[in-house]
């Protein structure tokens, strides 16, 4: 079964504690600070795979944490680094962040990686405080926690060829005519629920190979989302080539097949119109059948005329078939030429999400007594600041009153006793802050 959607928590492992620890050896009595680094912690990387074709595995996991990073400890020893978690997914993966919605990036080639998610920073040991007017640092930074966030990944097939129409026209039958595909085939709508890729060769053993995809019947109003429209329209996105599969025997309800044939065109061009202008050639279906050869001259005559190449085929029988193949095999020749001519990188993309200036902050009055400070800058430094520590306090007031934060909230009106509201935590204002 083809799962081609799913939404994935991720966590990047926390970054360890800096080590506060001082010397303690016999002949040393006033060991110096000797607190090593926390380690980093590992990030959450998505990584394409070959040889998946399916969300599927997501339905059952959907929460990736990765390592934290060790603790720092004495003699300046670093606290190991967390390992990286890497998820695999299939080629033709677009990720989302859940949140706003925003696609983030688009994988398609196997070995290309995104990082969804940034391991914390290690906290920096007391070793790093130490001056010639403080010999004895008792301050030691918190590892930052990583970075967490959900995300939706939504699969897009990778194939050359796209088999289109309305539902019952016989694309089913035709898939598995061309290739050595099984889809599910009755008499009856929408017996397709999913898409289904098979490989069809031309020109025997050693030949050419190209993927073609039985893509769900459409229906008026697909493109507003009618019907499965959403959820089948988007895998047309990436074929070389579609082959409109027309009913030209009307079926059983006696339809205009020319009708049928501007009703899905339409969809696509109201979908997406770089679908309108993918190449496409038309598979006139069902000719074994009386009222199809009755329809056929007038079809043709009509559909050459409006520059449509025609092919009447009957899936069911076979006639026809090896004709539409070494068409449609000249038609993807021709698109694998001219990709293969455009520059491409010779390394594989790697994805990162966008760094923030690190450096700016905003400071605000959200209520009478209550102030927020945002930026990342100084979020990942409150999150690393013990609190606990008296120094660790004193060096955040100074950070404050560097960055400029400090005069931003007094200008904004802020008095003792007010709450200044950074990364989660809430800070009494005043001679000296307070957690609450």
């Amino acid at each position: 079964m083809l799962i081609d959607r799913a939404r994935i928590f991720v966590k990047a492992g926390d970054g360890g504690n800096g080590s506060p620890s001082f010397r303690r050896e016999k002949y040393v009595p006033r060991g110096g600070p000797d607190g090593g680094d926390g380690g980093r912690g590992g990030d959450v990387r998505l990584r394409v795979k070959a040889n998946l074709t399916s969300l599927l595995p997501f339905q059952y996991t959907t929460q990736f944490r990765a390592d934290s990073g060790g603790p720092g400890r004495s003699q300046q020893r670093h606290g190991a680094a967390g390992k990286t978690l890497y998820v695999d997914i299939p080629p033709g993966t677009i990720v989302f962040d859940d949140e706003s919605g925003v696609a983030m990036a688009d994988l398609v080639e196997p070995g290309e990686e995104m990082i969804v998610a940034r391991g914390g920073k290690g906290g920096l040991g007391n070793v790093h405080f130490k001056s010639s007017t403080h010999q004895a640092p008792r301050i030691a930074e918190l590892g930052e926690p990583g970075e967490e966030r959900w995300i939706r990944l939504e699969l897009r097939l990778i194939a050359d060829v796209g088999l289109v129409g309305l539902p019952n026209a016989g694309k089913s039958t035709l898939l598995s005519a061309v290739s050595r595909a099984r889809p599910k085939i009755a008499d009856y709508p929408f017996t397709t629920l999913q898409p289904y890729l098979g490989m069809a060769e031309v020109g025997g053993l050693g030949g050419q190979t190209f993927v073609v995809a039985d893509i769900p019947g459409l229906i008026e109003g697909a493109a507003a989302g009618a019907g499965l429209g959403h959820e089948f329209l988007r895998h047309v996105r990436r074929t070389k080539i579609l082959v409109h599969v027309l009913d030209a025997s009307g079926g059983l309800e006696g339809r205009d097949p020319l009708a049928d044939f501007r009703t899905i065109n339409r969809e696509l061009a109201e979908y997406d119109e770089e679908l309108a202008r993918k190449p496409m050639l038309v598979a006139l279906n069902k000719i074994d059948l009386a009222e199809a050869q009755e329809r056929l001259p007038a079809l043709q005559a009509t559909l050459q005329r409006e520059g449509y190449q025609t092919f009447p085929v009957s899936a069911a029988t076979g006639a026809g078939v090896p004709a539409l193949l070494n068409a449609v095999a000249a038609f993807v020749r021709e698109a694998e030429r001219l990709e293969a001519e455009r520059p491409r990188a010779v390394e594989r993309r790697h994805y990162t999400i966008d760094n923030t200036d690190e450096r700016a902050w905003q400071a605000q009055r959200i209520s009478e007594h209550d102030f927020a400070v945002t930026g990342a800058g100084i979020e990942r430094f409150t999150k690393m600041t013990n609190f606990d520590i008296d120094e660790s306090t004193d060096r955040f007031q100074r950070v404050l009153d560097r960055s400029g934060i400090s005069q931003e909230l007094e200008r904004l009106g802020i008095e003792a006793g007010d709450v200044v509201h950074i990364a989660g935590r809430e800070l009494i204002w005043g001679e000296e802050y307070e957690l609450e």
